[in-house]
């Protein structure tokens, strides 16, 4: 079928396309010849972070059969699963900060809180998705191979049913992802061997039998006895104040006991622990937090994702416009196939800065920090090169992904209409200095094209080829 709505590279010559490519490699080695302490210190920081709000919430969902606890311990670990998922986990895996050399925080070894195996997240999404960014026929990431939210895509009945079965992988996002790892394409075609096929079966069910162990039966049973210890120590206090003692030290644990959660118990420990279902309550209460926290971050992770690849904004291509294609037409690409979130700075943490989705797509292995950095540099390029800039508020990307997921159910349908060419809202560049000249494009690299702890060029994507 052919392209319904041209796409902007079509305007431009094979010399813009080389002086283009030209233009975001060097903002590329700016950066990683800037890299150094200060972002070392960001995802360090971030870490532990990440993990005081774990600890914390296990604490506070101890006591998680009282309603106040429960919401409390409930939100922290979602902020927690959501930070660990999207700033943390999803960038440490791109290659974000190998740089550092660091044993731990490197994408050879990170594995996330997620059912998703690393090795076949980082194939999947790595290097199939950022490589092949919304060709269709090769990026799997478009509709996940269950959805229809592109024209393009030939109609089936079955997609009656995706407005229904999107907000079952919005709740189960991270299973809806590890099952698509698997790719079942590939596997009817048989281009992908049953050894493949059993190993990444085999980790998948490790990933999970880990997951479902950690949430749903250690957490939960860890909640259940020291909370249960905690009332047995109170049950016998209760139990020893209620012989009326004579005593001042007595009479104060007497009056403890009126006031505790005990209170009226008369019975031995065992009955009044029993009668208050001091383990069952816990432990029920706190599986309950766990899955809440984990369907936030599930929900949180899809609006994210579908909002900065899905919305009207965005171009495909056919396989025939990609081939042949220069690092150039790939790059720009990458900034047709992305969408940006405008939001606060605590919005862009909390996406892993994939509110700047234009930015990471261009530069997946880039600290995520820097995106808010260069986006005024990318804006300046794309209004010299009158190509379009695409970002917009949270809700109405949202909107537009929900729109198009409930009109492509059905037959037919037609691209939306794509943005003009970014102009910046005062009409001076970005990044221009007063000589019309980007001075930034003009800073020496690092070595070998990237920073001085790096050297080689990180984990950048290669161009498309065939043998994927």
């Amino acid at each position: 079928m052919p392209t319904m709505i041209e796409s902007p590279l079509s305007r431009l010559t094979d010399e813009q396309i080389e002086a283009l490519g030209k233009e975001f490699d060097a903002i590329h080695d700016e950066v990683y010849a800037d890299l150094g302490e200060r972002d070392r210190a960001y995802i360090t920081n971030m870490i532990a972070m990440q993990r005081r709000l774990v600890v914390g919430s296990r604490i506070v969902l101890i006591a998680s059969r009282y309603r106040p606890a429960w919401l409390l311990g409930t939100a922290m670990l979602g902020a927690a699963k959501i930070l660990e998922n999207m700033e943390i986990g999803h960038n440490v895996m791109h290659g974000q900060w190998d740089w550092m050399n660091d044993p731990q925080i490197n994408s050879s070894t990170w594995d996330w809180d997620s059912a998703s195996t690393a090795e076949a997240w980082k194939h999947s999404h790595n290097y199939i998705h950022h490589t092949y960014t919304n060709i269709r026929g090769k990026d799997h990431d478009l509709g996940y191979e269950i959805m229809r939210i592109d024209p393009h895509q030939p109609w089936n009945p079955v997609y009656l049913a995706q407005p229904f079965y999107n907000l079952i992988l919005a709740a189960l996002f991270e299973w809806g992802v590890a099952t698509h790892d698997l790719d079942f394409e590939a596997i009817r075609r048989g281009e992908k061997s049953k050894e493949a096929v059993r190993r990444e079966l085999k980790g998948m069910a490790g990933k999970a039998r880990l997951q479902i162990t950690k949430d749903y039966i250690v957490f939960p049973l860890i909640s259940a006895l020291v909370a249960t210890a905690v009332e047995a120590a109170l049950a016998s206090r209760n139990v020893a104040a209620a012989r009326k003692p004579k005593t001042v030290s007595g009479r104060i644990a007497h009056t403890l006991a009126k006031v505790n959660p005990m209170n009226g118990k008369q019975d031995g420990v065992l009955a009044q622990l029993i009668d208050r279902r001091s383990f069952r309550e816990p432990f029920r209460t706190t599986l309950q937090a766990d899955a809440t926290a984990n369907v936030i971050r599930n929900v949180w992770a899809y609006a994210i994702i579908f909002c900065g690849h899905f919305p009207d904004q965005t171009y495909t291509f056919s396989q025939e416009e990609t081939d042949d294609e220069t690092r150039g037409a790939f790059y720009v690409r990458q900034l047709l196939g992305a969408a940006n979130i405008e939001g606060s700075p605590m919005f862009h943490v909390a996406s892993g800065n994939l509110g700047y989705q234009v930015e990471h797509h261009l530069y997946p292995d880039m600290p995520s920090t820097r995106y808010a950095e260069i986006a005024p540099k990318v804006k300046d390029i794309c209004e010299r090169y009158d190509l379009p800039y695409n970002s917009g508020p949270f809700l109405k990307q949202l909107g537009s992904v929900q729109r198009t997921i409930l009109r492509l159910a059905f037959p037919g349908g037609k691209p939306r209409p794509k943005p003009g060419p970014y102009r910046s809202p005062n009409g001076v560049h970005a990044t221009t200095n007063a000589n019309g000249a980007a001075p930034w494009r003009t800073m020496p690299a690092g070595p070998n094209g990237s920073g001085p702890e790096q050297p080689d060029d990180g984990v950048r994507v290669s161009m498309p080829n065939d043998e994927a």
